[in-house]
């Protein structure tokens, strides 16, 4: 069997193997669901890396990365060019920056790495150092300029065996997992070291061994949830003269489930003010949700009282009124980080793009007897933010807009995201989105009621509030860094002794 090095491939078929392991990577997520795939494009990525230079490897990983982004957020397109307003030019460049900008932590890991190896890969670098070193591109990735922890490796695994690490070690862990996975066969390839074929064997078994236990248990009686999906086109959503036609379609939905314990609006479900709206609107809306026993929430921009700051906010009307401020904003699509580029750029001057993070301490919502922890569309992609609504939280809401991405991989990729917060809490999440796919989700991260895409919809399902902790919430991602620390310490241990004796 031919070794995958310099002397067996070529440097442009390396690159190429590396461009097409990158790109074939997002078929290991929603809408492909092909969760091995990541496991064995990270094997080709690491053993594409024998016998090269740093230099080489940065290349390499680059051209991966290239692969791996350009296809796997190419909805980012979508955005800018279907809704944004830009042209076919300027939103295919816009993107490419977008792809190219990210592709170099990819290249940068691979270069750190062979500059600490040299151009031969041991057992230990595939099995200790190039695993942790992924971790750290994840890591980068979810803190660096606000955070996009999109296409973390472990969120592909919710349908496969590894998910029951989830719980334990969260996503980020089982990023660590399959990347020590490629790792392991990396060696059995290049190396032959056969036996640690069941080290491979064990690690998924005992993932699929995990996924029996129960981590949270059921509290109270099981509440009826009605999600509203009103299908408004994101092209004439903030249009003034439909502004009322969406009031009186949310409202009409509404009323016909005043049976419902709770009821949930999608993100910016009303295209006004809640002050614009308040007498009009909202506090009718709130007694009638009264003396039908009923809570709603609902997602709505609402302006500060004292300043002109707004909030993408979700607010609960019925037995309590009360408001959430969206923290985790999205740049270029809630805020602008440089106030030079508007007016340069048509999707830089997007409807509602300024709006004010809101404060990091937040209450729950109390509505229909239970504790509500409430997130906005991008906010669940950081699974450390969620954790911040536990463990008082018996249920998770997330109210998004999947308007500004059309048909795309996006829709699917961030109902993934969210199967795996429910799977890492053990809490039941409800999903409203503004035109699919809106999604109820039990705490095995099991989705058991899911809407159309582009097709106004009502929802409604039991759900059934949890209390607990599992091992995750209790400890976050302290377990993996942890693990990653003393990765690197055996890896460094080694290194040293082989380094000594040469």
């Amino acid at each position: 069997m031919m070794s995958f090095t310099e002397q067996g491939w070529s440097q442009w078929q390396g690159n190429i193997i590396a461009l097409l392991a990158g790109m074939a990577l997002p078929l290991a997520f929603s809408p492909f669901h092909y969760y091995p795939v990541a496991v064995i494009s990270l094997m080709l990525l690491f053993l594409s890396l024998q016998a090269l230079t740093a230099k080489q490897a940065a290349v390499r990983g680059y051209i991966f990365g290239l692969g791996f982004f350009g296809v796997g957020i190419s909805w980012v397109y979508v955005a800018i060019h279907d809704f944004g307003g830009s042209g076919i030019l300027l939103a295919g460049l816009l993107t490419a920056v977008f792809v190219a900008f990210l592709a170099i932590f990819v290249g940068l890991i691979t270069w750190g790495s062979k500059k600490l190896t040299g151009p031969t890969l041991t057992s230990w670098d595939y099995l200790l150092l190039l695993p942790v070193a992924w971790l750290i591109f994840e890591w980068i990735k979810i803190v660096f300029l606000t955070g996009f922890p999109w296409l973390e490796l472990g969120v592909s695994q919710i349908d496969g065996p590894l998910r029951g690490y989830t719980p334990i070690i969260g996503v980020l862990g089982v990023s660590l997992l399959v990347t020590f996975s490629a790792g392991l066969l990396a060696v059995v390839w290049q190396l032959k070291r056969w036996w640690l074929m069941s080290v491979f064997v064990a690690i998924w078994l005992g993932g699929y061994s995990l996924n029996s236990i129960v981590w949270t248990h059921p509290v109270d009686n099981e509440i009826k949830v009605s999600i509203i999906q009103g299908n408004v086109p994101q092209a004439t959503k903030w249009d003034p003269k439909q502004i009322f036609k969406t009031l009186a379609l949310y409202q009409a939905r509404t009323e016909q489930h005043w049976d419902s314990d709770l009821i949930v609006w999608p993100e910016n479900a009303t295209p006004i003010f809640y002050h614009q709206a308040k007498k009009l609107f909202f506090d009718p809306l709130g007694e009638l949700a009264k003396q039908n026993n009923t809570d709603l929430l609902i997602g709505l921009p609402v302006k500060a009282d004292d300043s002109d700051a707004y909030f993408n906010s979700m607010m609960s009307l019925g037995s309590s009124h009360k408001f959430y401020y969206k923290r985790h904003l999205v740049p270029f699509g809630e805020f602008v980080p440089f106030a030079w580029l508007r007016g340069l750029i048509a999707f830089f001057d997007l409807p509602m793009s300024s709006f004010e993070q809101g404060p990091e301490a937040q209450g729950l919502f109390d509505v229909a007897g239970q504790k509500i922890g409430a997130s906005i569309c991008f906010e669940d992609v950081f699974s450390q933010e969620v954790l911040t609504a536990l463990p008082e939280a018996t249920i998770l809401v997330n109210a998004s807009n999947n308007g500004w991405y059309g048909d795309s991989l996006a829709p699917h990729q961030h109902l993934q995201i969210s199967q795996n917060r429910a799977l890492e809490t053990g809490r039941p999440i409800v999903r409203a989105t503004t035109n699919g796919i809106s999604a109820f989700i039990d705490e095995h991260g099991n989705i058991y009621a899911i809407s159309k895409q582009f097709k106004e919809q009502v929802l409604t399902e039991m759900v059934q509030p949890r209390q607990g902790v599992t091992p995750y919430v209790a400890w976050g991602q302290w377990t993996v860094l942890l693990l990653s620390l003393f990765m690197l310490l055996i890896w460094a241990y080694h290194r040293f002794k082989f380094t000594s004796r040469a």
